[in-house]
């Protein structure tokens, strides 16, 4: 059989729809400035889709830090690995600054937060260590651990934010470590990115007293948004020292690319040497350090963007609660609106929003979410006014009735042609 066989008659969940969703519901194209008003097929829409929480992302400060960056450095400089040749005095300075505002010993820059958290997972596990994570993990944790098992170690998954079953398998991961004298690594969220619900970092953090583990945080939509200063839902919970491990993106609140993890410099030390995403990886280019540098200054010592942040949030919140939509148990900015729905609904409603409503926002469909639901996914951000939030309640409380009414009732997806 040709490896290419299975593509042409299975191309994936997703990929199914791709002919019909190609450029609208799937990779659409968001021209012109970033706001919360950019361009969508060649009309102006309110934009609730993008993770730049801080509307840092377009702001003139961060925008001449780059361009200044860019000017003075060029994209290329510093050429090569890390470890190599593409060492500099601004990362050491970005990783110090990053390691002080999370409250750890040190930390490590990482030049993509999804392949960085793969490598973290595969460096800090052996063969005989065993992971015990949240069932709604990240796919980039997820990834983690298909390679940890790949290598023939063992994994145990426990029911969402489920203590009584994070326990339980806390239990079997205690015996099969004992079995392999390797150790247990424990993996959750900080911000669940979907639904926006928090981990359970305080209760995780209590089962230390039974159990010898360590926890590893994804905190990419926590960092920034969360906690007194910003540094995350590990601060927000008082946890900060119990944390072992601490991961982040740029991609969200520092608007960037990139990411970091942070740590006891003994650890970080470790995953500086081991790390292979970035050992075999060029340094993150000078204008991203840079401009990360501007940026955690301003998410540092300028509060009022995650002041207006939560303002917008709170507004948006509390009004779609108060017209009856289901928000989960978001605890964080990420505002999903589940409805009843099938994907073609979802997908005659979603065109509806974007051609009459002038409202762009993603929606989430099975198989992220179970079928026969939509999860339309708002993501606020300091940018927005309180007039946005209020004419995107009234849509959707129309766009509410339609469906109920069944109008938006078909056998296939809305022809976006």
């Amino acid at each position: 059989m040709d490896i290419f066989d299975k593509i042409k008659a299975h191309m994936g969940p997703l990929g199914q729809y791709g002919k019909e969703a190609h450029g609208y519901f799937m990779f659409p194209k968001l021209e012109g400035e970033i706001s919360p008003k950019m361009k969508f097929r060649g009309k102006e829409v309110l934009t609730w889709s993008l993770n730049n929480y801080l509307g840092l992302a377009n702001h003139p400060d961060v925008r001449k830090a780059d361009a200044d960056a860019a000017a003075e450095y060029g994209m290329a400089y510093p050429m090569g690995a890390r470890m190599m040749s593409g060492h500099t005095s601004k990362h050491e300075e970005l990783e110090s600054q990053l390691a002080e505002f999370v409250g750890k010993e040190d930390s490590y820059l990482l030049n993509y937060g999804y392949q960085g958290m793969v490598s973290i997972i595969d460096t800090l596990v052996g063969r005989k260590d065993v992971i015990v994570y949240d069932s709604e993990s990240h796919a980039c944790i997820m990834d983690g651990v298909f390679l940890h098992k790949a290598k023939g170690g063992k994994s145990f998954v426990f029911a969402h934010n489920d203590m009584a079953k994070c326990e339980k398998m806390l239990e079997f991961a205690t015996k099969k470590a004992n079995e392999t004298g390797g150790g247990i690594l424990l993996i959750t969220e900080g911000v669940f990115g979907m639904a926006g619900d928090l981990g359970n970092l305080k209760d995780i953090v209590k089962l230390k007293e039974k159990f010898n583990f360590r926890i590893l945080v994804d905190d990419a939509h926590g960092f920034g948004t969360m906690g007194k200063t910003g540094a995350g839902v590990p601060e927000y919970y008082g946890v900060t020292d119990e944390i072992d491990v601490h991961f982040s993106t740029f991609a969200k609140s520092m608007a960037g690319i990139g990411g970091f993890v942070a740590g006891s410099e003994e650890v970080v030390s470790y995953l500086r040497y081991n790390l292979r995403s970035q050992i075999f990886a060029k340094s993150l280019p000078m204008p991203m350090v840079m401009g990360a540098l501007k940026r955690l200054e301003m998410l540092r010592d300028q509060p009022e963007h995650k002041a207006n942040l939560w303002k917008v949030v709170d507004a948006l919140q509390s009004g779609l609660k108060k017209e009856g939509f289901n928000l989960g148990k978001t605890e964080s900015p990420v505002t999903p609106v589940f409805l009843e729905g099938d994907v073609p609904e979802a997908t005659q409603l979603t065109m509806d929003l974007r051609e009459n409503y002038n409202i762009f926002c993603s929606i989430v469909v099975y198989p992220v979410i179970p079928k026969d639901q939509i999860m339309l996914r708002i993501i606020p951000t300091a940018a927005h006014t309180l007039e946005d939030v209020e004419y995107t309640i009234k849509a959707f409380s129309e766009v509410k009735e339609k469906l109920k009414a069944g109008k938006y009732k078909s056998d296939k997806i809305a022809n976006v042609l």
